[in-house]
């Protein structure tokens, strides 16, 4: 690594450094009094001004100047630029990134070993790895019930500058299993912020891990596909120990719904919209009542019944076993079907219960919702190489040719070649072609691939509902 000083130096082909003769006074000028004469002439890095900036070995004419860059404060302390990525051959060095603590680890299931600093909680956990563009809404995504059993690596480098507030949750807890970040914040500034992310993932009993090359890991899941993890400050267990574990584990086949499904139907009650007025577009049958809507909960987000009840609708939300029959005896206007995590063949039972409710109501279904009535259908579903999570995929309307940006949280797709006759693909996802929206006319049901409530994400497609 090479260290260049601009305006006051001409980098030659010998990478030699040749000094103007004013440079004292022009580094005085640049830099300001208070740094000495002998701070600016070392050679030293770590003795460098902030225009000091770091390039890989030049390939430059004679005489070449270079501008000035300032230097990140890491680089002017440290004197070199930071390698966050460790292998597993450098991880057994001591000289890896010795500035920055590295007490925990995440091991992944093709042998690589990421070291960096420990966060939330502190023991052993394992999990599928996906990645999420989003740039905001990392509590949205925490509480997303669509994420356990997976670890999510936020692309977006700095995590953690507006904190944590009740408001913002898409469920009571934290569903993930883990969180993998480059930059934890140190600082929390938000005046609706109650805790700190840290402070929330203890309280919540989950796994974080910072100071980690989330870009270098994010290629890695994109050429792999997504690869089963361990996160662990338990420096008892050797890194094949924990690569054994995560091959070991599997996440296909498990059947992640039951468990945070709630357990007993209940009325959706949301204060910010008991008080307004609604149109008589939203009216019930008879133009006085509220349209009642009856939404399984495969592990649905808050947003969807706030939305929902904004229109205007009574929402009566059931759990993902509850039987037809009972669904009937409600007599809804409509039923929906909610977002939810992992493989939609590891819950036979609510293919079977949509099967049963087709034709009888008006239906609609996303994510999780989308790839059921497929199912139900006649269609297949099949596992994503990396899956979609985040808030910018472009979905393309096969009718009218419009684009439309949108949020996505899904490890599984509908097969289009498996369905049935009379079943229409509406929608299209523009970054692989897989199927993103559907209608059966004939039995008055249609879904989507994605989230028209975002939170985070776009709130164009929020007509959907």
């Amino acid at each position: 690594m090479h260290v260049f000083r601009s305006k006051v130096a001409n980098v030659h082909t010998d990478n030699s450094v040749r000094r103007c003769p004013d440079w004292r006074k022009m580094m005085r000028a640049s830099i300001g009094p208070s740094h000495s004469a002998q701070s600016v002439t070392s050679d030293k890095a770590h003795q460098l001004p902030s225009c000091t900036f770091f390039l890989p070995k030049p390939q430059q004419r004679k005489g070449t100047q270079l501008r000035i860059r300032p230097a990140s404060r890491w680089q002017a302390q440290a004197g070199r630029s930071r390698p966050a990525t460790v292998t597993r051959a450098e991880s057994r060095s001591s000289e890896a990134a010795p500035w920055v603590k590295a007490d925990a680890r995440l091991v992944l299931a093709d042998g690589s070993v990421w070291r960096g600093r420990a966060f939330g909680a502190t023991d052993t956990e394992i999990g599928e790895v996906v990645f999420n563009t989003s740039i905001t809404g990392y509590e949205e995504i925490m509480t997303d019930p669509s994420y356990r059993g997976q670890f999510v690596v936020f692309t977006h480098p700095h995590i953690g500058n507006v904190g944590i507030n009740v408001e913002d949750a898409e469920s009571k807890q934290v569903h993930l299993n883990g969180v993998i970040i480059r930059d934890l914040s140190s600082v929390v500034s938000n005046y609706r912020s109650k805790l700190s992310l840290d402070e929330y993932l203890k309280k919540q009993n989950v796994r974080g891990i910072a100071n980690v090359d989330t870009r270098a890991i994010t290629r890695r899941l994109r050429e792999a596909g997504n690869l089963n993890g361990v996160i662990t400050s338990d420096t008892s267990k050797s890194d094949e120990e924990l690569i054994a574990m995560a091959k070991g584990w599997n996440i296909v086949g498990q059947d992640l719904i039951t468990d945070i499904s709630i357990k007993e139907p209940y009325e959706w009650k949301d204060s910010t919209v008991e008080e307004w007025e609604f149109s008589p577009a939203v009216k019930g049958r008879n133009g006085t009542e509220p349209l009642h809507i009856v939404a399984f909960d495969f592990g649905c987000k808050n947003n969807i019944l706030r939305r929902l009840a904004s229109f205007g609708c009574k929402v009566t939300v059931v759990p993902s076993n509850y039987p037809a029959s009972k669904v009937m005896d409600l007599n809804p206007d409509g039923i929906f079907l909610s977002n939810g995590p992992g493989d939609p063949s590891a819950v036979p039972y609510a293919v079977e219960t949509v099967q049963e409710l087709l034709g009888q109501k008006p239906m609609f279904g996303i994510c999780m919702g989308h790839q059921l009535l497929g199912q139900a259908f006649g269609g297949k579903t099949f596992k994503l190489k990396f899956g979609h999570h985040g808030g910018n995929h472009p979905v393309r309307h096969n009718a009218s040719g419009r684009i439309e940006i949108s949020a996505q949280n899904h490890n599984y797709a509908v097969d289009p070649q498996t369905l049935p006759e009379g079943v229409e693909v509406t929608h299209i996802n523009l970054n692989d072609g897989t199927c993103a929206g559907m209608v059966y006319a004939d039995k008055r049901a249609m879904a989507i691939q994605y989230h028209p409530e975002a939170s985070p994400g776009p709130h164009e497609l929020r007509c959907l509902l």
